[in-house]
Parts: structure tokens; sequence; C-alpha cells
């Protein structure tokens, strides 16, 4: 069957862009909705006007499969899509079908019979405290340049910190620091919100500010020799991905370990000491709660302790 775009989608991908959805999400919303395209034209053969709610079933299973076609129509090389990216994609087709009910559009099903999924529930694995630590401090001792340790150890010692995003990192300019440690921070989809520096970052950050001698605007640059390799140019997130995956593996810590698990860690081992999931979600620029209970439910020897600590038949008669 012919490839056929589906109805309005232009404008509703104009429609995101005038509503200050940013770049990343629009991509994320054009390429779940050219996945539902090529399920229609080369999987079911059908007209967008001709779906029902079975053939809703069959794309969560074509989702499903190891056989799905990527975006491009391309052989899929991930062997199964984890339960987040399946209903994001069915997520993505719910909003557009919402979409085309505003426009008095006679959609073929409606919105509410776009059902999710159950998420799995994974406790994912985070690094012991004392081998964060040792990953936070290895630029200082395995990198031979000054300026290139000073700024790997400050970019390492914020992550950790804060709990902000490598994105959100890597983005940093100096002006949106204060004097008292405070970062303002425009995050993911544009939402704003302040985190902070622990004494000991803040530290590490004056340090290498002091070792610089650029005018740079930018936070975290990279450097060829002495020099400033582009005015504009700011430090790499695949740079800083790949650092760290090397002061792991010359550290021997076996849990694998990433910018995301300096985010991941901030959250667990703040729960551990009793933080609110609440303030750990302002913290970390989350929209839901859900999403936070994600990061922190590692925590479990807190939940441990606390259990012993309150539990009123906690000590046993002898």
């Amino acid at each position: 069957m012919e490839k056929a775009q589906l109805p309005y989608l232009d404008d509703f991908l104009l429609s995101l862009r005038v509503n200050n959805y940013s770049d990343e999400t629009l991509y994320s919303y054009e390429r779940d909705l050219e996945v539902f395209t090529i399920f229609l034209c080369e999987e079911i053969k059908k007209k967008f006007d001709n779906l029902n709610k079975r053939d809703i079933d069959l794309y969560k299973a074509y989702l499903n499969s190891i056989d799905r076609k990527t975006a491009k129509g391309g052989a899929n090389e991930v062997k199964k899509l984890s339960s987040y990216s399946l209903n994001r994609m069915l997520s993505s087709l719910r909003t557009y079908l919402k979409y085309l009910i505003d426009l008095d559009y006679k959609t073929p099903i409606g919105p509410e019979n776009i059902k999710l999924i159950k998420n799995e529930r994974k406790h994912a694995r985070v690094a012991e405290f004392e081998d964060l630590v040792r990953l936070i401090e290895s630029p200082s001792k395995f990198e031979k340049k000054k300026i290139i340790a000073a700024r790997n150890r400050a970019m390492l010692e914020l992550l950790f910190s804060t709990g902000m995003r490598i994105s959100e990192l890597v983005n940093l300019s100096r002006n949106q620091i204060d004097e008292t440690g405070k970062i303002f921070i425009m995050g993911k989809g544009k939402k704003q919100r302040f985190v902070y520096l622990t004494p000991r970052a803040k530290l590490h950050l004056n340090e290498y500010l002091n070792v610089r001698t650029d005018n740079h605007s930018g936070l975290f640059i990279p450097y060829r020799g002495r020099n400033v390799q582009n005015a504009k140019k700011m430090i790499s997130t695949n740079y800083l991905q790949e650092k760290i995956k090397r002061y792991r593996e010359m550290l021997r810590i076996n849990v694998p370990t990433s910018a995301h698990s300096l985010r991941h860690g901030f959250a667990t081992y703040l729960a551990e000491q009793g933080a609110s999931p609440a303030a750990i979600q302002i913290l970390l620029g989350h929209e839901s709660l859900d999403t936070t209970t994600r990061y922190v439910h590692a925590s479990d020897k807190f939940a441990e302790s606390t259990h012993r600590k309150f539990h009123p038949l906690s000590e046993k008669d002898e």
C-alpha cells in the first residue's frame, strides 16, 4: 500500500511548536507518528479512516516486536522497547487524536481507546555511595593537564551536587550561578527551576574558574592545548559520557555508571537520608511525582531502617 501522511499531521506538529514545545519533544512526536504511519501502510495495509480498536492492539503487538521498523523505515536495531518507550509512542498517538477532535475531524477511534500498558517495575542499580565519590574525584587523579582535571572534576561535582541532567550541565553559562551557589535552570520542556551547589561543589567550581584565562561565557568549554577551541563551542555530552566510562573502568567500579547515574544517585541518596519525594521532584524538575519515584525506589535501605525504627512491634519481648 502506498504510504500516505496522517490527516492534518503538519498542522498538529505546527500547533506543538506555536505552543512552545521544545524541538526535542516535537521531534519525538513526529518520529512516533511516523512509526504509526509505517504500521498502517506496511503492516495492516489500512487507511487511517478505517482504523478500529483491534488495530490498536495489533499496533501494540507491533511495537513490542523485534521486527518493527524504525521511523525511517529501516530494520530495527533495538531488540525490544521498554514499557516506558512503548507508552510514550501510544501517548503520541493519543495526543494526535485529541488534536483531530479539536478540529472537529471525525476520528475512526477516540483517544480514550488508546490504553497504555503496565510499566515494568525495575530496581535500577546505582553504585555504592563510596564508589560514586571515587568516580567524582577521579579526574584529579587521572587527568594530567591541570585545567582538564579541574574542569572535569567540577562537572562531576555539579552533576552529583544538583541532580541536573547532562544536557542542562553542558549548556550552563557563567551567569546562571549566583554567589550563593544557586543555579537557574531552563530544563526539559522549557520548565524553569533552581538547583543548588554543595559547599564542596562550589569549591571545585571556583578552582576551575580560577585557572581559566578566557572570556568565554560558557561554564564548561573544550580546550586544545591552552587555547579555547571556539568562542561559542561548549563541551559535548558525548565527551563527558566517554570520560565517565573511562574513569569507571580505571576505578574498576562494576556497576554501569553514566552521567544519568549521578542524577539517579543524587535522588537515591537524598531519599535514603530522609528527603521528601516532593522536594526531590522539584530539584529534579519532574512534572509528575510518579516519575520521581522511579528514581528514588532504590532507597530501600531508608525504608527498611524507617520500618525498624518506627514499627510498634519492632522490639521483641524476650
